[in-house]
């Protein structure tokens, strides 16, 4: 239930407040995130998943395979993207770039938010 939890209706919707500062200090910029996080999806070859966790407000991007997720190793996990051929293929065929591209539109910054603000 996390993957749909961290989706909403496309908004324009952009990370506010703590989160924000945090990709920004961590990453560079909200941009330099999107791309290090969407170069992880596009890097998991095969099944798998991209996710950001949070270590006590200390931000991390990781992939994992098949079904394994950062809680398996005592992490936690803010933002997690399903990149499995099933998750995308119907609408995206074998174009894994343009599904993680889209998705960003439909991610549910506030819940991201909620998760971030419970880590720090």
């Amino acid at each position: 239930s996390f993957f749909w939890q961290v989706m909403a209706a496309p908004s324009g919707q952009l990370p506010e407040g703590k989160l924000n500062d945090a990709l920004v200090s961590t990453f560079g910029s909200f941009e330099q995130f999107l791309e290090k996080f969407s170069l992880s999806g596009m890097g998991r070859f095969g099944s798998g998943w991209v996710w950001l966790e949070s270590d006590a407000g200390r931000l991390t991007i990781v992939d994992t395979p098949n079904q394994d997720n950062p809680l398996m190793e005592g992490r936690v996990p803010i933002l997690g993207l399903d990149v499995w051929e099933h998750a995308y293929y119907l609408k995206y065929q074998n174009l894994r770039a343009d599904y993680i591209k889209a998705w960003w539109n439909v991610v549910n910054w506030k819940d991201v938010e909620r998760r971030y603000g419970e880590t720090t």
